[in-house]
């Protein structure tokens, strides 16, 4: 079995962040964060980001090892691009698992950060986000989300996760901005453990400007696996 919580002071199952590999947006130097263009297959990875994957599964499959977890304590739980199915999809191989099986868990509130009217122009323009997170993570860029916005739908696929699963290892397939956000809130429930057994506030109380703001400093390159719990 794997070394899992045994109270409510931590979460109910051990956490790994994985940012997908190297995208085709990424060496378009693309914004491509809406639904409708992120689901594209012409938006998926790139031939970096498929070894990257790969490379991620290994070491994921190494961490399993270690800490001995069994493959059928795996969880993948990824977002609907086409960059995270591709990136999950390569980590399952990697440990000869199925994400239409038991295993695998689309979740549509893992997605990109939407960044509204920038969506398809450079990369350059994050920097303009970023420094209105900066100021204010609760003040969305215009026509997109804020800070707070995304680790509100967060809030409910951790809660979901947690509710589903116990024991388990599991990987989250996501986003730079996505993952920022969500290992803030992970670390955050890490580092103020509580016998309030009602995950739901535990998790609510996290989203505060105070918490949030610190987003910036979990930044995960592509194709970066990490452990959060």
């Amino acid at each position: 079995m794997g070394d899992t919580p045994t109270n409510f002071t931590v979460l109910r199952n051990n956490y790994w962040v994985l940012r997908h590999g190297r995208s085709i947006p990424n060496e378009r130097g693309l914004i491509v964060s809406s639904l409708e263009n992120g689901t594209r297959e012409e938006f998926g990875l790139a031939a970096l980001g498929i070894e990257q994957a790969r490379l991620a599964g290994e070491l994921f499959k190494k961490e399993l090892e270690e800490k001995n977890f069994s493959i059928d304590q795996v969880r993948i739980c990824y977002s609907p691009f086409a960059r995270t199915i591709e990136t999950a999809r390569e980590v399952a191989s990697v440990l000869e698992i199925s994400l239409d099986s038991s295993s695998g868990k689309e979740m549509v509130e893992l997605r990109e950060r939407y960044f509204g009217t920038l969506e398809l122009l450079s990369h350059d323009k994050y920097a303009e986000v970023w420094a209105l997170d900066e100021k204010d993570p609760s003040m969305p860029p215009e026509g997109g989300e804020s800070v707070a916005d995304v680790a509100s739908r967060l809030a409910v696929a951790l809660l979901n996760i947690e509710t589903a699963f116990q024991g388990c290892a599991v990987l989250i397939v996501s986003h730079g901005d996505t993952l920022q956000i969500l290992q803030t809130l992970l670390q955050t429930l890490k580092e103020n453990p509580s016998d309030n057994e009602d995950m739901e506030l535990r998790i609510k109380n996290c989203i505060v400007n105070s918490v949030l703001s610190q987003h910036r400093k979990f930044s995960l390159s592509t194709g970066e696996l990490q452990q959060i719990i």
